[in-house]
């Protein structure tokens, strides 16, 4: 008679050892809940020393981002502003443990642009398509879905929704005034050799290139029948409480009808404007449903399959994934830390760093770029 006993506490123990982590998710428009870091045994005085270091190694670029992104890439032939730009605020961050605060700095309601961060979103509105069945696989050809001409040709015939979230598509062509070639040119070579180089093999060679996201924002945009923002707003953004201010632009004349209705395609990126305004604290949230695998609260907001394939390396690429960018040992390895790290990352030094190891989601607005590899040594050292 002992026995049923017995297998209800084994039953009630692996219950215990599987559940869910009690994780703190704010409601939207509540004063986000602070816990003192020692409550995790976390160091206070290293944790400081922490933010201290991301307030002193502010991004050295212009706070006016207009200037700062003509400077930052005026390497590109016909490189210009094509959509809406911000002044930005200062160093700006929050650290979250079981999404709780331990530690924030600077202006978290503001909002700025994101840049590249906004790939990270766009990969997920791509993710919400598959687990919608509006995209069958991602290995399938994007020709397949899209038949306005965009992947004509024998080169981008070929080209799989993966190779366009992994960044190794190297689609051939031009839109909304951009040409693929001219959109972060090798070091070598002159405009013809840009323009009449030998096209890589898709899936082979990882270019990071804002044209070919862009065209995967289009293509998506074609799949949903709908702006892409509406798409993330309703599917994601209110239902983990996101604040009404965030915003995601496209360039001024990135117009496109679908079903008779004029719509935006919106951008993947802001370096030449556009792109996703957040702020700190939404970016947070964003974070959060992620480190939750893809729940908030008990909601499966995002399929835990389609993050587990967004963080898988490319092969191209051990350190991408679907634009997420991934701690593996390559040549974007923090020595030290946890592999399973990965993050979002923009210009100007704006990054989601979501660490499942240890319970953590890190939001940094403004960090000098090449300071996050110490600023995240410096916060694991503190949590020990």
């Amino acid at each position: 008679m002992k026995y049923p006993s017995l297998i209800l506490f084994c039953l009630f123990s692996l219950s215990t050892l599987f559940a869910q982590k009690d994780y703190y998710f704010p409601k939207r428009n509540d004063l986000w809940e602070i816990k003192a870091p020692t409550t995790f045994k976390i160091d206070a005085r290293k944790l400081q020393e922490v933010v201290d270091f991301a307030q002193r190694n502010e991004y050295s670029g212009s706070r006016d981002l207009r200037i700062a992104i003509l400077k930052g890439f005026e390497r590109e032939p016909f490189h210009e502003i094509l959509g809406p730009t911000k002044k930005r605020g200062g160093p700006a961050g929050m650290i979250l443990k079981n999404g709780y605060i331990i530690a924030q700095w600077g202006d978290t309601k503001r909002v700025d642009m994101t840049f590249s961060v906004t790939k990270s979103f766009l990969s997920t509105v791509a993710g919400l398509a598959v687990d919608h069945g509006l995209i069958a696989q991602t290995s399938d050809r994007a020709a397949n879905y899209i038949w306005d001409g965009t992947f004509d040709g024998e080169h981008n015939k070929k080209i799989t929704w993966e190779h366009l979230l992994q960044q190794n598509s190297d689609w051939s062509g031009e839109l909304w005034g951009g040409k693929d070639w001219a959109d972060r040119p090798p070091r070598e070579g002159d405009l013809d050799d840009w323009k009449f180089r030998k096209l890589n093999e898709p899936g082979t060679v990882m270019e990071y290139n804002d044209v070919r996201v862009n065209v995967l924002a289009y293509a998506l945009t074609h799949v949903w029948r709908k702006p892409l923002p509406m798409v993330l707003k309703e599917n994601l953004m209110d239902k983990i409480g996101a604040s009404t201010t965030w915003r995601w632009h496209g360039y001024y004349d990135a117009w496109t009808e679908i079903d008779g209705v004029r719509m935006k395609s919106v951008t993947g990126g802001g370096h030449s404007g556009a792109g996703m305004f957040i702020s700190t604290e939404d970016m947070a949230r964003f974070g959060l449903v992620f480190l939750n695998k893809g729940k908030w609260k008990d909601q499966q907001l995002i399929s835990q399959d389609w993050i587990k394939r967004a963080i898988e390396p490319s092969k191209p690429n051990v350190n991408y994934g679907f634009m997420w960018w991934l701690n593996k040992k390559g040549n974007r390895h923090w020595e030290g830390l946890s592999e399973n790290i990965y993050y979002a990352a923009g210009f100007g030094g704006n990054y989601i760093v979501i660490d499942q190891e240890n319970d953590l989601v890190v939001v940094t607005r403004w960090l000098e770029p090449s300071k996050l590899g110490e600023f995240m040594t410096m916060l694991n050292t503190a949590l020990k």
